[in-house]
């Protein structure tokens, strides 16, 4: 017998094999959380979409909490405590459905959650982390403001003392923008300037002066609830604080930790949209047969499978990193640099198959192009990744 017929089938879905990398316990849960979208999800997401709104978002919230996926990858107070490959492959299933779900996932369990599980006292633990992992409370988290994107530090938010001595209440005044979750949320970690230095503090949303405005209007993310955070004379508790926790290092831990989850969920997009050209072009016919054999087309789906499998490779190594406790934030950076660059690029590459009937919702491919416009920005935009790389190459910060 050779050795060619010895070789396994070539299998399109996975034409690499990338999931001879997986374990069995990985590839159950990647299952379990596809399972949970097609259930629930795909059959509206169109329609969402379109719509501007999730109808019951509470609801959803709890079907994703009841699989553990709501802070999944933390340890304790009800969370899941599963690891970051299994925390990635969940992403990835998720914005193969909708990148605003899984932006609902991630700043629900990777900044505000987390923002609480390390930074928060153990009072703000017990209080909030059980029933945010189960989704009966929702949280958001609010750093960006309306002058201040990629430049946090020089944020406006306040936050004063209203007396003196340790048990003082706090006063926090500001406004924050583009906010995920903000105005359906009943807790928000927001980062403020005070005396001594940037803190963040843990907001009860029912709490006097603030309130949270919807965005409307969007033309991306738009099944994802986004806001405005407006803090006009918010009193705190002194205990309201993350106690021990002072400049830009609390908040940038947390969006490392939801970039994470991007590196793999544009890789969920990509291959919603690979899935749906390569489909098409098996069953649209021209000039007599489909157009899947022609080689402009065939070019199209080898490079877009290309840079799929190249991607979902440097996520599973950066997912491997991580759980070996060696992931830096620059790795971090050429994974979401990479990823969702080649991610839009492929939705782009995926409608041109489609033609016209690529705008439509009754594919995925516009939807998915559209989100990835919000994802290339948020979570640090390209030119912020980029200069990061350049600085960790040549030891010298272009942005400062």
């Amino acid at each position: 017998m050779s050795a060619m017929s010895s070789l396994p089938p070539f299998d399109p879905a996975d034409p690499i094999a990338l999931d001879t990398l997986l374990s069995e316990d990985e590839i159950a849960v990647r299952a379990s959380v596809r399972q949970l979208c097609a259930d629930k999800v795909d059959p509206f997401i169109a329609e969402w979409f379109e719509a501007g709104a999730i109808p019951d978002i509470r609801g959803l919230a709890k079907e994703l909490g009841s699989l553990g996926l709501l802070g999944m990858h933390l340890e304790g107070y009800g969370c899941a405590g599963m690891s970051a490959v299994d925390y990635g492959l969940a992403c990835l299933e998720l914005e193969a459905t909708d990148s605003g779900l899984r932006s609902l996932v991630s700043v629900q369990g990777s900044l505000a959650m987390y923002a609480i599980w390390q930074w928060g006292s153990e009072e703000q633990k017990q209080e909030w982390l059980s029933r945010m992992a189960a989704g009966e409370a929702i949280g958001c988290f609010g750093l960006t403001e309306p002058d201040h994107g990629s430049d946090p530090a020089s944020m406006r938010t306040r936050a004063r003392r209203d007396g003196a001595g340790p048990d003082a209440d706090w006063i926090l005044d500001g406004r924050k923008m583009w906010i995920t979750n903000a105005p359906v949320a009943d807790v928000a970690v927001v980062w403020a300037h005070t005396e001594d230095g940037i803190r963040g503090f843990v907001v009860p949303t029912s709490t006097p002066g603030f309130s949270a405005p919807e965005i409307k209007h969007k033309m991306s993310l738009r099944a994802s609830v986004t806001g405005e955070i407006v803090l006009d004379g918010v009193r705190l508790p002194a205990d309201a604080v993350f106690p021990e926790v002072r400049g830009l290092k609390g908040p940038l831990s947390c969006l490392n930790e939801a970039r994470f989850g991007i590196v793999w969920g544009a890789m969920g997009a990509a291959r919603s949209a690979i899935e749906s050209a390569l489909t098409y072009s098996r069953e649209r016919e021209q000039f007599g047969k489909p157009i899947g054999g022609f080689q402009l087309t065939q070019q199209k789906l080898a490079d877009m499978s290309l840079e799929y499998n190249k991607g979902t490779l440097l996520a599973i190594h950066l997912g491997r990193l991580k759980d070996a406790g060696r992931l830096r934030p620059e790795q971090v950076s050429y994974g979401k640099l990479n990823n969702v660059r080649e991610a839009i690029e492929i939705c782009r590459t995926a409608r041109t198959i489609l033609g016209a009937n690529g705008i439509s919702l009754e594919y995925p491919v516009i939807r998915h192009a559209n989100n990835l416009e919000s994802v290339l920005t948020y979570e640090g935009t390209v030119e912020m990744h980029t200069l990061v790389i350049g600085q960790a190459l040549t030891g010298v910060a272009a942005f400062r």
